[in-house]
């Protein structure tokens, strides 16, 4: 079963689908080895990862490349930050097929101007509506599998306010948008009155620290979501992780006294599955 597919029947299963956000190979196959059903490709984490902050630094190509390696690791669907689609409609219109390539089951296109920033930072800006609906209905020109999912992002709350972005959300779903990304809503009261309000399928975006307050995935459930996707929380457990592990170096010379901290030698070549390669090696030798 084609990846656009897998992730089509899992939105259509009745059960919220929670994604944590991955930026390479590793941090995506920790995600399906813990029996996540899907794992997202953080635009903002992948653009960490290179040591540059979100705010469209990194070149669409950069990305594609980044997915594909991703894609090669899991068996599970990928859904993939677009962020603006890195211009006009026809830049939205290469990077569709570009994604598409790549082997990933869904992309969310965003409302922001281009370059982007991070959908929690302060002092967005967004293009008009009109704009946003045609790029939409560029995008769906361009993708030649029908089950790829078109994720529709709004940040139109912090520019224009609330009411605003539920306009936008509805004229997206009519361009054609297969799911709606309202980003940022700021109470439990937005949360609820965008999945009421908004027919099909509907995304959000939970993590600590952000705008948006963090419910129970069983009350979003509840709400009438469909995907929960937690972009950065595995990569800032990770850079906090390796601070303490450096300390220790530091202080010490080595990390022996975190030992009980650390995946052992084996269990890190178990997670990468490199008997599984070797043994692969073994039946090609001559």
């Amino acid at each position: 079963m084609r990846a656009t597919t897998k992730l089509r029947t899992i939105f259509a299963a009745g059960r919220i689908a929670v994604a944590p956000g991955a930026y390479d190979g590793l941090s995506a196959r920790l995600v399906q080895q813990a029996g996540f059903p899907a794992v997202y490709a953080s635009g903002g984490a992948i653009a960490r990862s290179t040591g540059v902050p979100d705010l469209g630094l990194i070149s669409m190509n950069e990305i594609v490349d980044r997915l594909a390696s991703m894609v090669d690791a899991v068996e599970i669907p990928i859904i993939a930050d677009a962020d603006t689609g890195y211009g006009n409609a026809l830049n939205a219109q290469a990077a569709a097929r570009a994604f598409e390539r790549s082997g990933v089951a869904a992309f969310h296109l965003e409302d922001q101007t281009f370059p982007k920033k991070c959908g929690h930072y302060d002092d967005k800006s967004i293009v008009s509506k009109g704009e946003m609906v045609q790029k939409l209905k560029a995008v769906r020109d361009a993708l030649l599998d029908p089950d790829f999912t078109i994720i529709a992002r709004t940040d139109a709350i912090a520019v224009e306010g609330f009411d605003a972005a539920i306009d936008r959300a509805s004229a997206y779903i009519e361009a054609g948008a297969d799911m709606i990304f309202v980003e940022a809503p700021t109470s439990e009261a937005e949360i609820a009155y965008i999945a009421k309000r908004l027919p099909g399928l509907k995304l959000i975006n939970m993590f600590a620290g952000g705008k948006t307050p963090l419910l129970p995935v069983q009350q979003l459930e509840a709400l009438g979501y469909h995907c929960v996707i937690i972009p950065s929380d595995l990569q800032r457990a990770a850079i906090k992780a390796a601070q303490r592990v450096l300390a220790v170096i530091a202080r010490d010379g080595s990390s022996a006294s975190m030992a009980d901290e650390m995946v052992s030698f084996k269990e890190r070549e178990a997670v990468i599955g490199t008997a599984a390669y070797l043994d692969r090696g073994r039946r090609y030798h001559t």
